[in-house]
C-alpha cells in the first residue's frame, strides 16, 4: 500500500486527504495543530461574533471513520528527498508521495520590529488576543477621565485593504456603533474611530472596480475612514507613520501581507520573494516528482501570468488536483497533468447586510450579496455542529444586534495603553 504523507491540514491538505482516503493508500496527516481552522471567519472570532470552536474542528473527528488515515500532532523540521523521508520534531517518516500544504504566515515586509506594536490575524491565538485587545480598549476608556487618552483608546487602525482588512474594519465598526452603544455608562462608543489604510489606489484590489467602490462607500457610511494610496513607513508603540501623516491609535491591526518561510529552509528549492515554491504544471517540485506543494506555499500562475492568490478556493482546487495526479501516477498513467484554476467567484463582507459577490457572470451587493456570502460560508464550514452554531449565532446577532462571544482572555500581560 502506497504511503502518502500530507503536511498541513488547511484547506489544501484537507481536500487532498478527502480524495485520497477513498482509495487504497496509507495516509498520514501531520500538523502542528490538532484541528482544521476555517480561516475566512477568523476575523469574527477577533471581533466577538463567533467562538473559536465554531470555526475549528479536530482533524481526528473529520476522519474518525477512516481506517487508512492517521493523524500525527507534530511539526516538520527536515525533508530528505533522496531517502523519501521527512523528519519531525519527534520522529522520522517514510513516504511514497509527499504533499506539502504548510500554509503561510504574516509578513511585515522585512520590518519584523513592527510585529511588537501591531496585532496580526492568522490563527486562533491571534484572534483571541485581538478580541481581548479590542474589548479591553473600551473597558479602559470607561475608567479613564482624560479625553485625549479616551480618544486614543477608541481609535483603531487596520493596515491592509484586502478582504481581511475590509472585513475586520467593518466588524469593529459594527461592534462599536451597534453592539456596545448601550452597555457603557461613561464613554460614547459611537465616537470610536476606525481607519483602514491601503497602499494601493483601491481596497479589495482583486474585485471589480465597481464593487471596490461600493465596499469603500459602505465602509464610510459605517463610520470607517478609508485611506488609499497610503504607505506605512513605520510602526511604533501606538503610532503609525505613513507617507502622508502620523496616526496615533490605541490598537493597530496588521492585515497587509503573508510569507512562506518554512519550506525553503527545509529543502533546496527555488522560491519567489515571499517564499512560495515554484512548481511544475502538476504542482510537483522540479527535480522531485514525488513531492507536491499546494495552497499558500505554492507559486502557481493564472492565465494572465500572475500568481494565484492565497485564497481558500485556490487551495481546495489544488488539493483535489494533486490527489487526482497521485492516483494516476500510482496506476502508471503517464498522461500530462496541468493545473488550471477555475475562478468560481469573489466574496467579501463589509458589515451587517452588506457584502459583495462577484461570479463573473453575476455580481451581487448589499443585502442579497450578504445572504449569498452567509450561505456560502456556512456551506463550506466543516462539520454539522459548526454550521449549526454559526447559523444560530448569525441569526441571533442579526435579530438582537448582539455579539455572544465578548470574552476577555489573554489579558494578564495586557499593556496599559493609557
Amino acid at each position: 500500500m502506497n504511503k502518502i504523507i500530507i503536511v498541513g491540514a488547511g484547506f489544501a491538505g484537507l481536500q487532498a486527504a478527502k480524495v485520497l482516503v477513498t482509495s487504497s493508500f496509507n495516509i498520514t496527516i501531520i500538523d502542528k495543530n490538532n484541528y482544521h481552522l476555517f480561516q475566512p471567519l477568523l476575523y469574527q472570532v477577533a471581533t466577538a461574533g463567533l467562538s473559536p470552536a465554531d470555526i475549528a474542528l479536530p482533524i481526528r473527528n473529520i476522519f474518525r471513520s477512516q481506517q487508512n488515515l492517521k493523524v500525527i500532532l507534530d511539526e516538520l523540521v527536515e525533508i530528505k528527498p533522496q531517502f523519501n523521508q521527512i523528519r519531525t520534531k519527534n520522529n522520522t517518516y517514510s513516504y511514497d508521495y509527499l504533499i506539502l500544504a504548510t500554509g503561510s504566515e504574516l509578513s511585515y515586509f522585512g520590518q519584523d520590529q513592527w510585529k511588537k506594536f501591531s496585532l496580526g490575524l492568522k490563527n486562533i491565538e491571534n484572534a483571541t488576543l485581538l478580541r481581548s485587545k479590542i474589548l479591553q480598549a473600551f473597558e479602559k476608556a470607561e475608567r479613564i477621565n482624560d479625553d485625549k487618552t479616551i480618544n486614543k483608546l477608541l481609535k483603531f487602525v487596520v493596515i491592509g485593504g484586502g478582504p481581511t482588512g475590509v472585513e475586520m474594519a467593518g466588524a469593529i465598526a459594527e461592534l462599536s456603533k451597534n453592539v456596545l452603544t448601550k452597555e457603557f455608562a461613561t464613554i460614547d462608543t459611537m465616537a470610536t474611530q476606525i481607519i483602514l489604510l491601503e497602499a494601493g489606489p483601491s481596497i479589495l484590489p482583486t474585485a471589480s472596480l465597481r464593487l471596490s467602490i461600493y465596499a469603500k462607500d459602505s465602509l464610510e457610511k459605517m463610520g470607517v475612514e478609508v485611506k488609499c494610496n497610503t504607505v506605512v513607513q513605520n510602526i511604533t508603540e501606538f503610532l503609525v507613520s505613513t507617507n502622508n501623516e502620523n496616526i496615533e491609535a490605541g490598537t493597530i491591526i496588521w492585515c497587509a501581507g503573508v510569507k512562506v518561510s518554512l519550506l525553503r529552509n527545509l529543502i533546496n528549492i527555488e522560491t519567489d520573494k515571499i517564499g512560495r515554491v515554484f512548481v511544475n504544471d502538476d504542482l510537483s517540485i522540479p527535480k522531485y516528482p514525488k513531492i507536491f506543494v499546494v495552497g499558500d506555499a505554492s507559486h502557481v500562475k493564472d492565465k494572465n501570468g500572475n500568481p494565484l492568490p492565497g485564497l481558500a478556493p485556490v487551495a481546495k482546487q489544488e488539493g483535489r488536483f494533486v490527489a487526482g495526479v497521485i492516483k494516476k501516477y500510482v496506476l502508471n498513467d503517464k498522461t500530462q497533468n496541468k493545473f488550471y484554476y477555475k475562478n468560481r467567484g469573489y466574496l467579501a463582507t463589509i458589515g451587517r447586510s452588506k457584502a459583495i459577490v462577484d461570479f463573473g457572470w453575476l455580481t451581487l451587493k448589499g443585502r442579497i450579496g450578504w445572504i449569498f456570502w452567509s450561505l456560502i460560508h456556512i456551506y463550506f464550514l466543516i462539520g454539522f455542529r459548526n454550521r449549526f452554531m454559526v447559523f444560530v449565532n448569525w441569526v441571533w446577532s442579526y435579530l438582537t444586534f448582539s455579539k455572544s462571544a465578548r470574552l476577555i482572555t489573554n489579558n494578564k500581560n495586557e499593556k496599559n495603553s493609557s
